[in-house]
């Protein structure tokens, strides 16, 4: 009977301790460290800074800082986050790569699904589509016309297997249903220098990356990826693929914050209204503005939505990278 009482006793005293850890999450004597599977310097990465930035305030003056953890087409870094202990004090930014790895990928050291508690979408990165400076169209019209003449002779750069100008290309080519020769670079940066030399002809990618080629006249400039016109001043003149003839073509490069599965749900309702606090911040929102980004406001800010939105994305990209036969070991 004594054993008995012992025991009980210890159990409650540890379900109250953890309880009492997790009301006092987040603890000013610990750091949050955010995990971003990419390379410093990229646009994901600045993305996190600004976020852990923004974060400070709302989770009490608490330090945030980035982890790059990069390779392996972001594989290593999510599957870091995955395996942190699920206290809420590791967290994990990705992009759309959540949406594809799981088709693009045979074996993966984590379930997207399964093993990450979702936290909110955090903006949407539109995407150009470009070509050399050579070029002689000078619309999409015109290119449309190019391509449909040059079948078998197209050039369609991109910055590696899995990344936001890869995805975007197959889309572009399952829309056109025509095939185009992919070069892959170790970056964004090469693929638009050979842009801009016209050893490739064709690139698309994000905003962050290209407005300032677009403004230079450094690139020919075609369309842009959303369903809606874009305002940013460079780009407020290009029309949307969708308009100039690819019914329904949308593709923007998000971003959402994961937790690992098991994180405690009252510290994940804490780090949900820090996160939807830090999309309110005006810095904030100019620092993605300044970056050709823009910040959630809908629905996909709440963990329920996010999750469902991503599990949209997986069947969306699974269906062009199984057409297109792109897959990694």
């Amino acid at each position: 009977m004594k054993t008995l009482l012992k025991l009980s006793l210890a159990a409650t005293a540890v379900i109250t301790a953890f309880g009492a850890q997790a009301q006092e999450f987040p603890s000013k004597d610990k750091t949050v460290t955010l995990v971003v599977p990419y390379a410093a310097g990229g646009p994901t990465d600045r993305v996190a800074r600004d976020l852990a930035e923004a974060l400070r305030k709302p989770l009490g003056g608490v330090s945030v800082v980035v982890d790059n953890a990069a390779g392996a087409g972001s594989t290593i870094g999510t599957a870091k986050a995955a395996r942190a202990t699920p206290d809420g004090y590791t967290l994990l930014l990705n992009n759309i790569a959540m949406s594809t790895m799981p088709t693009m990928y045979r074996k993966l050291a984590f379930n997207v699904v399964n093993d990450f508690e979702y936290l909110g979408i955090i903006n949407d990165v539109p995407m150009t589509l470009i070509a050399k400076p050579s070029m002689a169209a000078n619309n999409y019209k015109e290119l449309s016309t190019w391509i449909n003449q040059n079948k078998g002779k197209i050039n369609l750069g991109n910055a590696g297997l899995g990344s936001a100008s890869h995805l975007c290309g197959l889309m572009f080519q399952s829309a056109l249903q025509i095939d185009m020769t992919p070069v892959p670079y170790k970056g964004t940066a090469p693929a638009i220098t050979d842009l801009i030399g016209g050893q490739i002809d064709l690139l698309c990618d994000q905003t962050t990356n290209t407005t300032s080629q677009i403004e230079g006249k450094k690139v020919k400039a075609y369309a842009v990826t959303t369903t809606k016109r874009l305002t940013t001043p460079a780009l407020k003149d290009l029309p949307t693929l969708a308009e100039s003839g690819l019914k329904d073509f949308n593709v923007t490069i998000w971003h959402g914050v994961y937790a690992p599965k098991g994180t405690p749900a009252d510290v994940l309702k804490k780090l949900n209204e820090a996160i939807k606090a830090a999309l309110k911040d005006p810095e904030f929102i100019k620092k993605q503005e300044g970056l050709g980004a823009v910040v959630a406001t809908d629905k996909r800010i709440e963990p329920a939505e996010h999750k469902k939105f991503v599990q949209s994305e997986i069947d969306k990209w699974g269906a062009v990278i199984k057409a297109a036969g792109s897959y990694a070991d």
